[in-house]
């Protein structure tokens, strides 16, 4: 079982980030540095694995506290039956699908390699024990059994509806062809998406969330354990799948409460079961000490930089080869165009005309944070939206400035500037309320 005592919280003064960011806070100190680690055993730093992505999400806001080639393509592994699971619960809300329902088991769910429940192809199962075998087991069979229940015994449109509902839910680099999530290069996420389908789950689906939480499940008297081991060891933890494949390497979307505060974090490419879990606990305890000192009145404006420990001097050095898109993005927009100087006859005739051409001066940020309310393939999509939100939402984001910025990974992102961490947040929670696509985003993200 986890213990607190076991762990320390390192603390190392960020001198440089201070001296940035001292101008904008108006003397307000710069946090400290928190980096949790075992006393008995310093860990090495698993971001340095080319595998590696992450993201740590406070799933009430949306808000991103780290990200680490978040929005790089990497293979999801088993966490793909979240999403498989997703329309299954989804399908049971519409009246569509009934936990008591029975599924006959298809020679090719049959014949898929474990991890597996093991029913011959003939035999039936009801959806609720099939539904659980995913949860815990990771059972592919019953992966492929359900799909094609729900898709006319088809797995493969089943995977179109799944990357379908991947897209309308904002997962903008996810692409499913199986259901189970065993190996096939076309099958990719990224560390930001499965965040997001997780969230999703836990807002659209509360009700079925707890299959996730699922200790044990027992069948025909066989008793299978979670693969999640964070359930028994970190408390608060209840959630939600683990993955791998040796492509993927060891990937582990969890989520937890402390002191009523949610936080999501998603690692892909770990190098071991013991890596992978070791670090996935490291960034919730960072992350919960991040809500704490938040809640104290702390003004942490980078929490990106808490989550790692401080590096040893050396030159430094951006790696790109795992398409990585951590390094700070500038965004243009077009100024207001210069109309053609006009000869004026008198001295006060150029006054006048210069007074009447003035440009009005622009609204000075109130913060640096920013709101994402989507991303699109068009530019021109992707202007309309803007003017959407802003009309639709202008009583909560009157003092941020629209941006759509230079095209990245094929979407343009709507973006709004210059705002306060906590009207940031509070315009987030509004455009989630009216189902509106929206993500916090911290400064220098």
């Amino acid at each position: 079982m986890y213990q607190p005592a076991a762990r320390r919280v390192l603390f190392s003064a960020l001198a440089a980030a201070a001296m940035i960011f001292a101008p904008i806070v108006n003397g307000a100190a710069v946090a400290q540095v928190p980096y949790a680690q075992m006393q008995s055993a310093p860990r090495s730093n698993p971001a340095a694995q080319p595998k590696y992505a992450a993201v740590v999400v406070d799933a009430n806001s949306g808000e991103v506290l780290y990200a680490k080639r978040a929005d790089s393509p990497r293979y999801p592994a088993s966490i793909t039956k979240v999403m498989t699971l997703y329309l299954a619960f989804e399908a049971i809300t519409e009246g569509r699908l009934k936990p008591t329902d029975l599924i006959t088991v298809s020679a090719k769910a049959a014949a898929q390699p474990p991890t597996k429940l093991g029913l011959a192809a003939g035999e039936v199962i009801t959806v609720d024990d099939a539904m659980k075998a995913l949860a815990v087991k990771s059972a592919n069979d019953m992966a492929v059994a359900l799909a094609e229940h729900m898709a006319n015994g088809s797995e493969a449109k089943f995977a179109a509806l799944m990357t379908l509902r991947a897209q309308e839910l904002g997962m903008l680099n996810t692409r499913f062809v199986n259901a189970s999530g065993l190996p096939d290069s076309r099958q990719l996420s990224s560390a930001r998406d499965i965040a997001i389908l997780s969230r999703a789950v836990m807002r659209d689906y509360p009700q079925y969330y707890s299959l996730f939480n699922l200790r044990t499940f027992t069948y025909r008297g066989v008793s299978m354990n979670n693969h999640n081991r964070l359930l028994n060891r970190m408390p608060g933890v209840d959630g939600l799948k683990t993955g791998y494949t040796n492509a993927s390497g060891y990937n582990l979307a969890a989520s937890g409460v402390q002191d009523g505060r949610r936080l999501i974090v998603v690692m892909l490419g770990g190098t071991s079961n013991a890596a992978r879990d070791n670090h996935v606990q490291d960034l919730l305890t960072t992350g919960f000490d991040v809500m704490r000192r938040r809640d104290r009145g702390e003004r942490i404006l980078v929490a990106q930089n808490l989550f790692e420990p401080p590096p040893p001097p050396a030159p430094l050095q951006y790696d790109t080869a795992q398409g990585d898109t951590d390094l700070p993005r500038a965004y243009f927009v077009s100024g207001p165009e210069v109309a053609p100087v006009k000869v004026s006859s008198s001295m006060a005739e150029a006054k006048k005309a210069a007074a009447a051409k003035k440009v009005p001066a622009s609204k000075k940020p109130k913060g640096q944070w920013t709101v994402q309310a989507g991303a699109f393939k068009s530019k021109d999509q992707a202007q309309s939206q803007m003017g959407t939100i802003k009309k639709r939402f202008s009583k909560v984001l009157d003092d941020a400035e629209g941006v759509i910025g230079a095209k990245v990974g094929g979407f343009f992102r709507v973006r709004f500037v210059g705002l306060t961490a906590d009207d940031a947040r509070a315009a987030c929670k509004a455009l989630s309320a009216k189902k509106q696509t929206c993500m916090v985003v911290a400064p220098g993200r």
